[in-house]
């Protein structure tokens, strides 16, 4: 969850890092730093929040000519202004950021350890800029970055600049997503997006095991082992502004209340009242390939996972066509039945879900044809499928889904219309009729957002509760999964969904009374 900003330009690169690791905070952290360098090298961190570190910055006022920031949410090490990134070298003259998990790094730092190299923090990070420390060369920084990853294990993003490169960022990808903006004489790198939409919107999304080296004169991208790689500037349309909190005290009630229009945008443009057709025009794949599917397996995690649920019980009742739901986290710890005859459907919000990923290439690697259900254009889950049916839900800052939820929905409910049309399982009329309801739910949304002071008097009524019990029954039953999930996520308080059939079998056994 960690957020990563870098930045070469002609802009003071102070307000720079500082407004990209603001516009990041969403991500959670409890630390932060920046480092920056020109003439010479400087690092400033702080633990807490980003104003702690600007009065940091304030008391030891530090300038450069480009440089990296980073917040930190901990897991190898406490969170002190010691374990804050950025992170150094022995010499000093290397510094480090890091999102993910170095999965051998006590074996490394031991090794690096008896080699005479001395550690300053507790983190797995460190170690990344001692080895590039031993495998400095003269053929740049990023020949001794690709050099060090040969002996690390793990997912990590890294952005790295050193002292004797100058003028140069390095950009890592092996899991947690990096992108490179595209600016006018200027270039950013960051963990997401939100943190360089105000400066530029063109961005390249790097691919596992790729690298960028970012330059004043441009990008290279390469694999690890530095061939050069293909890439895609992608647009990003959505403005800087729906990444703000627009007046909302948090940013998941300003996304509750755009859901009426994320399930506008996710229909809009793909759907005929006239003739009861769905058009998706991004779906490449030829319709006899779809015609021929005979079983369906949708991927996907958390919230997801409940979208897939509902999506089971909408394909099947349209198509006729058998489905099944499995966890991305588990469906590659067994051997799942997949035939040239499968199609599989992975479901994610960012298109960086490591688990989903993981499940698409597994089904890919048995021979399904396959479509993402995905919010974010270009990322690794719209790139790796075979197609894309884009949510266009805008950016979703929450940590919490909501109306990436609601707009999962409904695409499952356009996927599942086409893929009837293209069966012939589903009278025109009939299809009319799902897309006038699918017309309609904007204005019921609204109708029902309109009910916050009941649900705030409901709220009240059982704030005190701590466990709570969500049943539901048929297509109710993942919806009440997703309920529970919220209540959690949110309030910290127990919750459990139930199909109401089952409470029989079970679950009653632990009601007492007043419980919701």
């Amino acid at each position: 969850m960690c957020g990563i900003i870098g930045y070469i330009g002609d802009k003071p690169v102070v307000p720079v890092l500082i407004e990209g690791l603001r516009r990041l905070e969403y991500r959670g952290y409890d630390s932060a730093g920046i480092a920056l360098a020109g003439d010479g090298l400087e690092i400033r961190r702080s633990a807490g929040k980003l104003a702690r570190l600007e009065e940091v910055i304030a008391a030891q006022p530090v300038d450069g000519d480009y440089g990296l920031g980073h917040t930190r949410w901990a897991t190898h090490g406490r969170p002190t202004e010691e374990n804050a990134h950025p992170h150094r070298d022995c010499t000093g003259r290397i510094v480090v950021v890091h999102n993910g998990i170095i999965e051998n790094y006590l074996d490394l730092k031991h090794e690096l350890e008896a080699d005479g190299h001395l550690f300053q923090t507790e983190t797995d990070t460190e170690v990344i800029a001692h080895l590039v420390e031993r495998e400095m060369r003269d053929d740049g920084l990023e020949c001794a970055v690709r050099r060090a990853l040969v002996a690390v294990k793990g997912l990590f993003g890294l952005v790295l600049l050193s002292a004797d490169d100058p003028q140069k960022l390095v950009a890592v990808r092996n899991g947690p997503p990096i992108l490179v903006g595209l600016g006018d004489q200027e270039f950013f790198v960051a963990s997401d997006v939100p943190a360089i939409l105000s400066h530029t919107r063109n961005v390249v999304f790097l691919g596992d095991q790729e690298v960028a080296v970012i330059t004043r004169a441009g990008v290279e991208f390469t694999d690890f082992d530095g061939a050069a790689v293909q890439t895609t500037t992608q647009r990003i349309t959505w403005d800087p502004v729906m990444a703000e909190k627009a007046g909302y005290k948090h940013f998941m009630l300003k996304e509750i209340f755009e859901q009426p229009w994320a399930v506008q945008e996710t229909v809009l443009g793909r759907a005929s009242l006239e003739s009861g057709q769905v058009f998706l025009g991004e779906l490449e794949i030829p319709e006899e390939r779809l015609r021929a599917v005979e079983r369906i397996v949708l991927l996907a995690c958390g919230t997801s996972w409940h979208a897939a649920l509902v999506g089971k019980f909408v394909i099947e009742r349209l198509t006729g066509v058998p489905v099944e739901v499995d966890y991305g986290s588990e469906y590659r710890y067994r051997d799942p039945v997949v035939t040239a005859a499968t199609l599989a459907v992975v479901v994610t919000q960012s298109g960086e879900t490591a688990d989903t990923l993981a499940a698409l290439r597994e089904a890919h690697r048995k021979g399904a044809v396959s479509i993402a259900i995905c919010n974010v254009v270009g990322s690794m889950a719209t790139r790796e499928a075979d197609a894309t049916v884009y949510t266009h839900a805008g950016p979703e800052i929450g940590v919490a889904s909501t109306k990436a939820f609601t707009s999962q929905l409904v695409a499952f409910h356009l996927l599942a219309l086409y893929l009837a049309q293209v069966q012939e399982t589903l009278p025109p009329d009939a299809a009319r009729a799902h897309l006038e309801d699918l017309n309609h739910l904007p204005r019921l949304l609204e109708q029902t957002l309109r009910c916050d002071e009941v649900i705030r008097t409901v709220a009240r009524r059982f704030h005190a509760h701590r466990n709570f019990l969500y049943l539901g029954r048929g297509i109710n039953y993942p919806i009440a999964l997703e309920g529970a999930l919220k209540l959690k996520e949110i309030s910290y308080i127990h919750a459990e969904g139930y199909p109401a059939g089952e409470m029989k079998h079970g679950p009653l056994a632990l009601i007492e009374e007043g419980l919701p």
